[in-house]
Parts: structure tokens; C-alpha cells; sequence
């Protein structure tokens, strides 16, 4: 068997142990405020992320580029409270405009 087929069987043998322990714990341990708060704090952060490192790296490297000015403008239309639509097309038309005269 291949170090790959290792890895992969391995890698599905901890994600169903993971999915199964996380199905034991008591129902009053997930009920508690901050377990709660925590839970509710987890996608924003993980999105964040995602948004830092698709905007900020291209593979090892840290530029900044026309998408950072897309995400500053998406930013500032989040503030104003704009419209989803408008921030992310106004997001979208900054990019490219950026690019294209860059």
C-alpha cells in the first residue's frame, strides 16, 4: 500500500472518530454560554482568515495587489452599511480597475 493510500485511510479513520466524539458530548456541556459564544465567534473567524489569505498570499509569497484595494472598498461599503450586492460589486469593479491600470 502507497503512503498516500496511508495517509488518506488514516485522515478518514480521524475525521470519523472526530465526528463521533463530537456526537458524545452531553447536550448540557453545549448549552453553556460561552461554549455558545465561542460557537457563534468560530465562522467569522475562519472567514476572516480565508479572506486574508486568498487577498494577501499567492503561494509563499505576501503581495498586495489590486485584491487588497477590492477588499479595502468592501470594507468601507460594509461600514456605510451598503447593500451585499453593492459592496460586492463595488468590491469587484475596484479589482478591476486596479488591474487593468496597474
Amino acid at each position: 500500500m502507497s503512503p498516500q493510500w496511508i495517509a488518506v485511510i488514516g485522515a478518514s479513520a480521524l475525521a470519523y472518530a472526530l465526528k463521533y466524539l463530537g456526537s458524545t458530548i452531553p447536550e448540557n456541556w453545549l448549552s453553556h454560554p460561552r461554549v455558545q459564544r465561542i460557537n457563534s465567534l468560530i465562522p467569522i473567524a475562519l472567514l476572516s482568515a480565508l479572506v486574508a489569505t486568498q487577498t494577501l498570499a499567492e503561494k509563499t509569497k505576501l503581495v498586495i495587489d489590486h485584491r487588497a484595494a477590492g477588499v479595502a472598498v468592501a470594507v468601507a461599503a460594509l461600514i456605510a452599511k451598503a447593500p451585499f450586492p453593492v459592496v460586492v460589486l463595488s468590491a469587484a469593479i475596484t479589482s478591476a480597475l486596479v488591474f487593468h491600470f496597474h
